[in-house]
């Protein structure tokens, strides 16, 4: 099982993990698949603040990245 800590850039998580720009996807985050955004804002955006800037709760991103067998970390409950 792989391990996303949510204080680490959408960049960085995309990078180590691409299935995880599939899910943000499916959410709605429209963006994540654009490679101009995803190489500028993307360095600096993380989950939590990409879902608050979209207006999509934080835990059905959450939720979504769980069931794809990821372990999430560092989301605003731990």
């Amino acid at each position: 099982m792989a391990t996303l800590d949510l204080q680490q850039s959408v960049y960085e998580l995309v990078t180590a993990h691409p299935e995880v720009a599939d899910v943000l996807y499916e959410i709605g985050l429209k963006d994540i698949k654009n490679p101009a955004i995803l190489n500028t804002m993307g360095r600096f955006m993380t989950i939590p603040k990409g879902a608050a800037m979209k207006k999509v709760p934080l835990t059905e991103i959450i939720d979504k990245l769980e069931a794809k067998g990821f372990e999430v970390i560092n989301d605003a409950g731990n």
